[in-house]
């Protein structure tokens, strides 16, 4: 009896601390920061295509190129191969001129006519190098841009590496203790299991997790061009816990508020660039039909994306 008043008094004192206004504050802002996370994640898709549409239509151009360059090649030959006639009709008239009138009269017309000819392959070959020029030019342009933007992307994914091996020589105390840390996608995820976080049932931090949590802050605050989402998980055990909690999406909302907290208290990060995020039992990494594997799932991922901004404009340049 005694036991159960001391925990009855521990769960009312710390249920008070959360009072229904924060808590609907909370859920706006992670409602509002959810929709702009689901916009960046579709930014970045939307990036990825534009770089493919951009690359297929450098692609075509060169086609388009080499085919024009390939028709002046042969208008050339033409040419050449009209003018060394031209020559030999010459030739020709000059030995028919001394033999007969009719010879030279009908040497005379060919002439023209082979002048007429040539004449008009000059104009079409001239035709052709001004539009062979015009797309050799846009070729160049465009093969620029698209070199800018991968330059931007490579960019991009280095210092996610950077990021990653900064964060994981932060935190190598913590490796091996339910941490981890992973570059997948363009992304770093920084995983936590629960027992380095929280009790069972709980969402306060403890000692141990919440040093692993300002260890991490300390190397978010040195990048600051990077948006950082915090998801809440949970296995398929269902919460029955206080009255306060309906559910393990609730809990696992709160534990991941509970990381967005801890990390606010690190002044250098900007409060824009926090999501909290509750995913519940709904995005396991593992099976539940383990011990091993309900502990994988019980977890905090700390989710980092770089902002793709710069690479939008280039897009729109392109």
């Amino acid at each position: 009896m005694k036991k159960n008043v001391i925990l009855a008094t521990l769960l009312v004192t710390m249920f008070s601390c959360v009072s229904p206004k924060v808590y609907k504050d909370l859920e706006s802002k992670y409602n509002a920061l959810k929709k702009e996370n689901a916009q960046l994640s579709g930014d970045k898709e939307n990036v990825s295509e534009s770089l493919n549409k951009a690359q297929n239509d450098l692609a075509a151009l060169q086609s388009r190129y080499d085919e024009t360059a390939a028709q002046r090649d042969k208008l050339q030959a033409d040419y050449d191969a009209t003018k060394a006639n031209l020559d030999n009709l010459r030739a020709s008239y000059d030995a028919l001129e001394k033999n007969s009138s009719a010879s030279i009269a009908a040497n005379a017309k060919k002439n023209r006519e082979l002048l007429a000819q040539l004449e008009a392959k000059e104009t079409a070959l001239a035709a052709e190098n001004t539009r062979l020029e015009a797309l050799k030019k846009e070729l160049e342009q465009r093969s620029n841009r698209v070199a800018e933007l991968e330059s931007v992307i490579a960019a991009k994914d280095a210092a996610m590496t950077q990021l990653k091996d900064a964060i994981s020589s932060a935190l190598t105390d913590f490796e091996g203790k339910g941490l981890t840390v992973e570059q997948r996608n363009g992304k770093v995820y920084v995983s936590m299991e629960n027992k380095l976080l929280f009790q069972s049932g709980s969402w306060a931090v403890g000692a141990n997790g919440k040093q692993a949590v300002k260890q991490l802050g300390s190397v978010l605050a040195e990048n600051p061009d990077i948006a950082i989402l915090i998801e809440g998980h949970t296995d398929n055990v269902p919460y029955k816990g206080n009255s306060q909690i309906s559910s393990n999406w609730d809990l696992s909302t709160k534990r991941a508020t509970a990381i967005v907290q801890i990390l606010r208290e690190n002044p250098a990060i900007n409060p824009e660039n926090l999501t909290a995020a509750g995913r519940g039992e709904y995005a396991p990494i593992a099976s539940n039909d383990t011990a091993e594997g309900k502990s994988k799932n019980r977890r905090i991922e700390v989710i980092l994306t770089p902002k793709l901004d710069e690479i939008s404009k280039l897009l729109n340049d392109i």
